[in-house]
């Protein structure tokens, strides 16, 4: 009985081990291809139809200071390192279409994994983030 107790130990802490050792090393650009394989992401002209259509939230993840320098018109604006404290309050609605975007698509992947994580059901990244927005022409505030 005891052999059979240290074994199960040993087990789980081999299983431990390697769990968190895969992701010791991993880099922001690891976590960001990690979190695209949970999340979907949409195009410009799909966020642009979603945009004039005005049925979806859009919510811009970066700081303060590129938010102030343009942003997609009537984002609401949450800055991604206060996305799990603070979302609740700006989108109660877990239900509500949302469109994350960030500068060029990372941090928005990141934050729509977590987004999901916290229960928002229609959640998606915009690919290529406002860069790719500004250089499309499209509208800004």
């Amino acid at each position: 009985m005891m052999k059979k107790s240290i074994l199960i130990l040993f087990a789980l802490f081999v299983a431990f081990s390697f769990a968190t050792s895969s992701i010791a090393g991993m880099t922001g650009k690891d976590f960001v291809k990690d979190a695209k394989t949970r999340i979907k992401e949409i195009s410009l002209d799909e966020a642009k139809k979603e945009l004039d259509a005005g049925k979806a939230v859009f919510l811009d993840i970066r700081t303060a200071k590129e938010y102030k320098k343009g942003h997609l018109p009537k984002a609401v604006f949450m800055q991604r390192g206060l996305l799990e404290f603070k979302i609740a309050k700006k989108l109660p609605d877990k239900n509500a279409k949302v469109i994350v975007y960030c500068k060029t698509g990372g941090r928005s992947s990141l934050a729509t994994d977590t987004l999901k994580k916290m229960g928002y059901t229609d959640v998606v990244s915009m690919a290529g983030g406002w860069v790719a927005w500004a250089k499309a022409g499209y509208p800004a505030e």
